[in-house]
């Protein structure tokens, strides 16, 4: 009864007290177009036009490294839009959905990948918010020392747990202000530093091959949709079973898409106009920013700064919580969100005031989960293209059900696609996580690239030895393989045998 009690107070409070079981019928009210704005604010983000300048570094031409944005930042976003409809369909988290793929226990597997990956992104959001409190401050000439960086954490991570503490309910609302505060003065910082392009150096951008322009589209589909796949059905799972499937792929499309898409577009005509801001965003990317506006304006620069990083970290922590549930965790969804916000604030402090250096191989860590993220990205695309109508709920939580406890075909495919992926990927900080330079082991004898190991700083040489070919490989392979060697399997499994 106390608990009861306790769960009534909660929602009386607007907190979430749902964690990873089936949402009620009665409570699926949400319609396609709410999906627009979780995903519209947390990628309005001034921050996304950083990203340009980690573009045009594959040494592509402007007009190549707008067509590879566009494209790459709205295919991946439409992937997301597919494993939505998972949510649509059963009503549940994205990780527990995965089970119908790689059965009950079996989910574990990529489930600890995107546990790792949700926690790693948004802790690193976290140190972006700080380090450009820091900044910021210290140009005002407010002091951008250890107790700026103190308070700083403690307020931004304090807004984040407590977000995605109270949960979905809270955490939409949340969005929808945070979509007109953010994107009214990210527009009002484009309009600030409109007069800093001169399209005469930007027409002067050599051209890049196919290797450098493959390179930069898996990036870009890296840091946009592909970054937010594994929790994108967390968002459509208060959908009514009878919504347009079409409409949740459209919109979920298109509010992840549309800010990125322009910010990133206007950050590439930006950084091809001043060799210091391409240089300078790569160490610090909104500090880089700031220094071209005038000083009233940098308040409210950092406030959109701040809000955006924000937004998209409070996304991933609340999922990190659902996904820590489908693990095992026998803890109330809010306590689960609380648990993982704690993990971000000590990463964060831990980054920001103990081990700087940490930040390169803290990356290297996130980007090479990125390859098994995206191999199990292709078997649930493929998984959810199979179905044709909505998961069994019961059997979901049941390892005796028609999903079982593991499917081998699935763990397999992720595995040998992972291996192989990471054998077609190189290590960005060659020197600073040496203990990774194991990746790209399938280059060489494959003649695509060649590691040189320079006392003055290890790199990689060849066409095609930083396109990062496994990250593609690896959600295409994984697709391909799912979509003929288990259509059988789910055919059995939607006849109830």
């Amino acid at each position: 009864m106390t608990d009861v009690r306790t769960a009534d107070a909660a929602r009386r409070l607007g907190v979430e007290t749902t964690g990873i079981e089936i949402i009620d019928e009665a409570d699926r009210t949400a319609s396609p177009r709410d999906l627009f704005w979780p995903w519209f604010a947390a990628n309005v983000s001034v921050f996304g036009i950083s990203y340009a300048a980690f573009v045009l570094g594959f040494g592509i031409s402007f007009w190549q490294a707008v067509v590879v944005t566009i494209l790459g930042i709205v295919v991946s976003f439409a992937l997301c839009g597919i494993i939505a409809l998972a949510g649509k369909r059963g009503s549940a988290p994205t990780m527990v959905l995965s089970r119908a793929a790689f059965g009950v226990k079996g989910q574990k597997v990529p489930g600890v990948v995107s546990w790792l990956t949700s926690i790693g992104w948004e802790t690193f959001l976290a140190i972006l918010a700080v380090l450009a409190t820091a900044t910021i401050f210290e140009r005002l000439g407010w002091g951008g020392g250890t107790i700026t960086k103190v308070i700083a954490a403690v307020v931004v991570a304090a807004m984040i747990v407590l977000a995605s503490v109270a949960g979905y309910h809270i955490i939409m609302r949340m969005q929808s202000v945070l979509t007109w505060v953010t994107g009214a003065i990210t527009i009002l910082y484009v309009a600030m530093t409109v007069q800093h392009l001169d399209w005469s150096a930007i027409s002067a951008l050599p051209s890049g091959g196919i290797g450098p322009v493959i390179g930069a589209l898996t990036l870009v589909m890296t840091g946009f949709g592909l970054g937010w796949i594994n929790i994108a059905a967390d968002w459509s799972r208060y959908q009514r079973r009878t919504a347009s499937g079409a409409a949740i792929v459209g919109w979920n499309t298109f509010g992840g898409a549309l800010a990125p898409a322009l910010l990133v577009s206007y950050g590439l005509a930006l950084a091809g106009s001043d060799e210091e801001v391409l240089a300078g965003i790569a160490a610090d990317p909104i500090g880089t920013l700031a220094t071209l506006l005038p000083t009233w304006v940098l308040v409210p620069f950092l406030l959109a700064a701040i809000l955006s990083l924000v937004s998209g970290a409070v996304l991933g922590i609340y999922s990190s919580g659902l996904t820590l549930i489908s693990l095992g965790a026998r803890i109330p969804r809010p306590m689960a969100a609380l648990v993982d916000g704690v993990i971000l604030t000590l990463g964060t402090f831990y980054v920001v005031f103990v081990a700087e250096s940490f930040i390169n191989p803290f990356q290297s860590f996130l980007i090479t989960l990125g390859v098994p993220l995206a191999s199990w990205a292709g078997i649930m695309i493929a998984d959810i293209a199979l179905r044709r109508r909505d998961y069994d709920d019961d059997a979901l939580f049941d390892s005796r059900g028609r999903y079982g406890a593991y499917d081998w075909v699935s763990i397999g495919t992720m595995v040998v696609a992972s291996v192989l992926g990471w054998g077609l990927v190189v290590n960005n900080f060659a020197d600073d996580a040496t203990w990774n330079n194991w990746q790209g082991f399938l280059l060489d004898p494959l003649g695509l690239g060649t590691f040189v190991d320079d006392p003055a700083g290890a790199y990689w040489e060849g066409t095609f030895a930083y396109a990062n070919l496994g990250v593609l490989l690896s959600l295409v392979l994984s697709f391909a393989v799912t979509w003929v060697a288990r259509r059988g399997t789910v055919r059995r499994q939607e006849s109830g045998a």
